[in-house]
């Protein structure tokens, strides 16, 4: 009787609803095996009560049957979250990922990627095992800003393997494209993209997923969140008006989405000048707290134009990975400190978990005439 046994039993015992097993998800964190006696802590990403004691009862069954007579297993799991009063057991067609980071925008054109590689390096510099999923199908920017332009994944069975940059597993529909291709797809089809983007890919077990998603409020947020449940979602603005309006319905999108909002990155915030580093208000400044107030959450951090943020973006050398000590980079370090704080108040509540979310239909407007 051994541990490889042990192992070797459990690979019988596959997870709800997938296809891979609990020996392969990871989920197996601890085996102790004393002649005919065995302790399992099995470790898994579901609240769920009745996908515990389906992975419990399987388990004892396929022990029992490899010879094991005296059996204890252990399931740890999150807490069932608490601010979601109405939840179902909630998807996860990525349950070996800890945590998953939306990071959206109103509008194109604000840093919104920008602010997704830097703080996706920024957290794999603090020791976090980090992934970074390019969703912009339409405007896969992060390649080229990760240094992996025209780089292409490879491919194990019907499984991609994700490309490695700066400590952090990436995957963009860039890499897949030859360069300068358009896509010209339907929403559904977008759907399908982001579906198996995540279910498609050999993601590692990850700390976090960071994810850059198109602007706006349409199919492929929605279709995130109804796939995983999101740990944060943070928006990306600038300081002027127009921007901080089309903010107002990224953020208005978390709160129906039950997406926790850990906060707003006010991008182009100020100008540091290269000769004498002194900050200039060219756009604004501090305009987002206003609005942060008004959706109950915070200003993660504020990031001045810097021409190192520009040329680090275009050469693939993320600011605050190349110059740590810039202003810019220990605004992206202190955003990311602030993101893992959120993430695990979050996780400490109780985590997240999805409701049947579906389209909302504007008032005054029939669902047919859409």
């Amino acid at each position: 009787m051994t541990e490889e046994k042990v192992l070797e039993a459990l690979k019988s015992v596959t997870y709800p609803g997938f296809t891979k097993d609990i020996v392969t998800f990871g989920f197996v964190k601890d085996v102790k095996v004393n002649g005919g006696q065995v302790k399992v802590l099995v470790d898994i990403t579901s609240s769920a009560k009745e996908v515990q004691d389906q992975i419990k009862n399987e388990s004892l069954i396929a022990l029992q049957k490899a010879g094991f007579a005296d059996i204890d297993i252990e399931i740890k799991a999150p807490k069932a979250p608490r601010q979601l009063s109405n939840s179902v057991s909630g998807k996860n067609i990525a349950p070996q990922i800890k945590n998953f980071v939306m990071v959206s925008s109103g509008k194109g054109g604000v840093g919104k990627s920008t602010t997704s590689v830097n703080l996706a390096v920024a957290l794999a510099m603090q020791g976090k095992k980090v992934g970074l999923l390019d969703a912009d199908i339409y405007g896969p920017n992060i390649p080229r800003m990760m240094g992996l332009d025209g780089q292409r994944p490879e491919i194990e069975g019907n499984k991609v393997i994700p490309l490695n940059a700066y400590g952090v597993e990436v995957m963009s529909m860039g890499s897949l494209m030859e360069d300068g291709q358009s896509l010209i797809w339907r929403g559904s089809m977008i759907m399908k993209a982001i579906e198996q983007f995540l279910r498609d890919i050999l993601w590692s077990e990850l700390d976090v997923l960071v994810i850059d998603m198109p602007p706006g409020t349409g199919d492929a947020q929605l279709t995130l969140a109804q796939s995983v449940p999101i740990t944060a979602g943070i928006t990306v603005t600038t300081p002027q008006k127009v921007s901080l309006d089309d903010s107002r319905r990224s953020l208005d999108m978390f709160k129906k989405l039950h997406i926790p909002t850990a906060g707003i990155v006010e991008n182009m915030s100020g100008f540091i000048c290269p000769s004498c580093e002194t900050e200039s208000d060219i756009f604004g400044m501090g305009t987002t707290e206003p609005v942060a107030k008004e959706y109950e959450t915070t200003v993660l951090t504020r990031v001045p134009i810097e021409p190192a943020i520009r040329e680090g973006g275009d050469s693939g050398k993320p600011i605050v990975y190349h110059k740590p000590d810039s202003q810019t980079a220990k605004r992206y370090q202190e955003a990311s400190q602030n993101l893992w704080a959120f993430i695990e108040k979050i996780n400490e509540e109780g985590g997240v978990s999805n409701e049947a979310i579906q389209p909302t239909t504007p008032p005054g407007v029939s669902a047919c005439s859409m």
